[in-house]
């Protein structure tokens, strides 16, 4: 069994071509004894993004603060906000973005355990 609080989790700057003002935290992953799953933690500053991706298995995830947007490879952007959750399915590119000057936008991501 294992509790961590978010603040005590190290927090990390993800350097990828297409990531800008982008944090990335792993409270809970397989190098915990986690058999299925990781729970990632990812902050995006203002003016930031991920860069656009894609995965072979589904990615759940659950605003936890701020509002952005969930980017489609074609530019459709689906709008996000604390409390939304999304799915993203297998092999589809996108990408999230902090639409807020005002503040971070927060997300939880849970993804298979081999994925991290």
């Amino acid at each position: 069994m294992k509790v961590i609080s978010l603040e005590d989790t190290a927090r990390t700057a993800v350097d990828r071509p297409g990531a800008q003002n982008l944090w990335k935290q792993v409270p809970i992953s397989a190098r915990d004894g986690s058999p299925s799953f990781s729970m990632r933690v990812f902050t995006v500053d203002p003016d930031g993004h991920t860069p656009y991706h894609s995965h072979a298995s589904e990615h759940l995830n659950y605003v936890i603060r701020g509002s952005g947007a969930l980017v489609t490879e074609s530019g459709h952007e689906h709008a996000l906000k604390e409390g939304d959750f999304a799915l993203v399915l297998p092999h589809e590119k996108h990408r999230y973005r902090n639409t807020s000057a005002d503040g971070p936008l927060v997300i939880i991501c849970a993804v298979p355990k081999e994925y991290e």
